[in-house]
């Protein structure tokens, strides 16, 4: 059998090392900052044309290189930082394997310039290929220029996979960011297609991150700052307030060089446990200063990813760091041992003299104390005649009493019956299925001038605003059928107290049947038992075909917006928004430009709340970001995150019997009614067998 295994030629083990260092412009655009911070520069330029598919440049004015140095370090494992095995386990630098710019050269055209500071004369190189085809002196400042031109030229296969120019600029915004943010002491500047986009002069790391992420952080941070022995940690985090839907900014530097741990990430959101509203993430941006020794960065091709030689002290020195600095800048609950509230003063509530004390009217009401003054407040709002009532009240100075009132009492007592008050409708139609003779409960209040007395067979009915027993026709002269009192009943003012939602078709199917479980679930009883909806991926589930429907269409409803918002987003998050902006407007989104990185919101889908469109906006890109992965068309993700963004801000609402009805109704109307987009289940089913397994 003859010999089968060949030694690769220099040019195609090139080819095949830049596969693993260069996998899109901003590879490369990392590698040469990486050089250039490493080379001492104090200021450092990128610029891009075409996302870095035509050309990647960097210039420095760090050390330089000699000729001779100029041509090895296009030569693989060629490397000035390591010399034995022992510097493996001592590296600060950023660079150390000598792979970087062979690899660049390999599939791309460089052009390569340098000067030392003690050399009259620069060195300037082509490479293409591999290959030198051109070195010769040249006149330059001091530094490094190095420009890559036509990536994967010679790779058609390897061009052909590389993202929209939207995608990729993406990704040289990141790269760009996570060295910007590790040396502020380093002045940066980035051009792309001839505009500037980023000038960031050097100074402390505070501005860096204001420059960087935008004047929206200058009054959200807070410094963190805890040294040990073993490990330092410093940097900023941002206060609860402001978090995030996206977790995009957030940055781990270990040494300098930036790295994705979900471990530390973990600690981190361990010391803000209770402080964070919910799915939101928390701002930070954490040095942590350690002995090289104690890690391992040579396991990952991009190194973004270390080992520690100790994870649980370095989880719990950041953990406690950070719920330090929660605690110094009154961000997180602390306890004051310095009082006693069993024997703190309380302070007077204070009413101008002039004013009369509204609860003296009435004989024996004491005067209200603070749960009066609360049930007064709330009841206001749920009773607004009641409200008129007492809108002559005014602040008097005066001590509290220990006890509500009586009128205090009867205050909480009316507010809470307008909060529970019951469905008419549903238990007449309950009993009436049961065979239960109900008599009709007369929808209109009698008039003013009305007698009080009644006969006693008569039904009573409450007033829906003042909670008020109000006198009602005898049931013979309120006969009607039961689909006639149903729809009279259902615009009384009180019974529309839920929050409204999109769905709002009537149908006379079994939705009418429907109940509300928990304002989670809605429990529908079909002939062979019960079935048990989740109202918010039965949602989800709605949602998502009628955006699939629209997008289809490229065109869909909008509702204007009284006042246009404006929304103003990091680097990164603009160029997602901008790579998804055409799904987005068919959806129903309008928006314009203003100013840089910001956007003026004038109009959102015709079926999503008015509510905070900067969060909607920020929650569709995190999810469209984690969600980049998936091999679905760009629409059908847009549509899903969009879906289960409305869904979930609906969560927990009381519903009406009409909105039951309709969700009902519409998810039996969807093409998968029994799953949700990503594939969660919408119904579960329990049949009359297993029922009766459950009562033995």
């Amino acid at each position: 059998m003859p010999d089968i295994i060949q030694l690769l030629p220099e040019y195609l083990a090139n080819q095949i090392a830049a596969g693993e260092v260069v996998q899109r412009p901003a590879s490369a655009v990392k590698e040469l900052l990486e050089n250039a911070v490493d080379a001492g520069a104090t200021q450092v330029q990128l610029i891009v044309k075409d996302a870095g598919k035509q050309l990647v440049q960097v210039v420095d004015n760090g050390a330089g290189m000699s000729p001779t140095d100029a041509r090895m370090s296009l030569e693989r494992h060629a490397t000035s930082k390591i010399r034995t095995t022992d510097d493996l386990f001592r590296i600060r630098t950023l660079g150390f394997r000598g792979e970087a710019l062979a690899s660049i050269a390999a599939v791309a055209q460089v052009e390569l310039r340098t000067k030392t500071r003690d050399q009259d004369t620069g060195t300037l190189l082509l490479v293409e290929g591999s290959q030198i085809t051109s070195q010769q002196p040249v006149a330059c400042p001091d530094g490094t220029s190095i420009s890559m031109k036509n990536l994967f030229f010679n790779v058609p296969a390897r061009r052909n996979f590389l993202k929209s120019n939207a995608v990729e600029m993406r990704h040289i915004l990141d790269e760009f960011q996570h060295v910007a943010l590790a040396n502020p002491q380093i002045a940066f500047s980035l051009f792309q297609n001839d505009l500037e986009v980023f000038n960031l002069p050097a100074g402390k790391l505070g501005q860096r991150i204001v420059a960087l992420l935008g004047n929206g952080y200058k009054e959200q941070l807070a410094q963190v700052e805890e040294e040990t022995p073993f490990l330092t940690v410093r940097g900023f985090i941002g206060k609860p307030e402001s978090a995030k839907k996206s977790r995009g900014d957030q940055f781990f530097f270990v040494n300098n060089r930036f790295i994705r741990s979900a471990y530390l990430n973990h600690a981190v959101l361990t010391a803000y446990e209770g402080l964070l509203p919910k799915d939101t993430h928390p701002f930070y941006v954490l040095f942590l200063d350690l002995d090289p020794k104690s890690i391992d960065i040579n396991v990952h091709p991009t190194k973004t990813e270390i080992k520690f030689e100790d994870e649980k002290t370095v989880y719990a020195i950041v953990r406690s760091a950070l719920k330090q600095s929660l605690g110094l800048h009154n961000m997180a609950p602390s306890l004051d041992f310095a009082g006693d509230v069993n024997f703190g003063a309380i302070r007077p509530l204070q009413r101008s003299g002039s004013e009369k004390n509204p609860f003296d009217d009435g004989p024996g009401s004491g005067r209200p104390d603070a749960l009066a003054a609360a049930a007064s407040a709330a009841n206001q709002l749920a009773n607004p005649r009641s409200a008129s009532r007492s809108s002559s009240a005014s602040a008097f100075e005066r001590p509290l009493t220990p006890r509500p009132t009586e009128q205090a009492k009867q205050e909480l007592e009316d507010f809470y019956r307008s909060l529970s008050r019951v469905n008419l409708p549903d238990v007449e139609h309950e009993a009436t299925a049961a065979g239960v003779a109900v008599p009709k409960v007369p929808v209109t209040p009698l008039p003013a001038a009305a007698p009080a007395a009644t006969p006693p067979a008569a039904a009573e009915t409450v007033d829906p605003e003042t909670g008020e027993v109000l006198p009602a026709r005898p049931p013979e002269n309120a006969l009607e059928d039961q689909e006639t009192a149903s729809q009279q009943v259902a615009i009384l003012p009180g019974t529309a107290a839920a929050p409204e939602l999109p769905l709002r078709e009537s149908s006379t199917g079994p939705g009418n049947k429907v109940l509300q479980l928990h304002q989670q679930y809605l429990l529908v009883p079909v002939k062979s038992g019960v079935m048990l909806i989740d109202q918010v991926a039965a949602r989800e589930r709605i949602l998502f075909e009628q955006y699939a429907q629209a997008l289809e269409r490229d065109v869909s409803a909008s509702q204007t917006l009284l006042f246009p918002r404006t929304i103003t987003f990091t680097p990164q998050d603009f160029a997602i928004l901008r790579e998804v902006e055409d799904a987005l407007r068919a959806l129903g989104f309008r928006f314009t430009d203003f100013g840089r990185n910001t956007i003026a919101v004038e109009g959102i889908p015709a079926d999503v709340p008015a509510r905070d469109e900067k969060e909607l906006l920020e929650g569709l890109i995190e999810q469209f970001r984690t969600g980049g992965s998936m091999k679905l068309d760009r629409r059908e993700q847009m549509a899903r995150a969009l879906a289960r963004r409305v869904a979930a801000s609906a969560a927990g609402a009381r519903l009406s019997e009409r909105e039951m009805t309709t969700i009902v109704d519409k998810l039996f109307a969807c093409t998968v009614p029994n799953y949700t987009p990503d594939g969660r289940r919408t119904i579960v089913m329990l049949e009359l067998g297993q029922l009766r397994e459950l009562f033995g």
